[in-house]
């Protein structure tokens, strides 16, 4: 099963592929730390103006050095909390008009949940 991540919390956009729950075939992420240097923290309305532009070449992106196509997604999962609203909105909305478009299912991911789930699941590997 490949799913196509999204992430759009704060002030980077970032998209991957992983295949199976663990093989990673793509991470791309747009950093938005040098539109942010200037002012000394992120701002909100600027952060999710940044994701608009560059949402679709990221997933584009992803998907090309994964070697995928639409055809080889299965889902989609996208960070839906918690995070700045605007950001959030930029990478949800796109998230569920590409699952319609293409047919897949769409799963909402709060980020430090699933973080702490995968460090106890990690944990439990590395001392096995």
């Amino acid at each position: 099963m490949k799913i196509l991540g999204i992430e759009t919390s704060c002030d980077e956009t970032a998209a991957s592929v992983v295949e199976d729950g663990s093989r990673i075939l793509s991470n791309v992420v747009v950093s938005q730390i040098d539109i942010f240097a200037e002012y000394g923290g992120v701002i909100p309305e600027v952060a999710a103006r940044s994701h608009l532009e560059v949402m679709m070449p990221v997933i584009d992106k992803a998907l090309m050095e994964a070697s995928c196509s639409w055809e080889d997604i299965d889902a989609i999962a996208v960070t839906h909390a918690p995070g700045l609203l605007g950001s959030l909105l930029i990478g949800t909305l796109t998230a569920r008009t590409l699952a319609i478009l293409h047919d897949k299912p769409l799963y909402a991911v709060h980020h430090l949940k699933i973080s702490r789930s995968e460090e106890r699941r990690v944990g439990k590997e590395c001392r096995s």
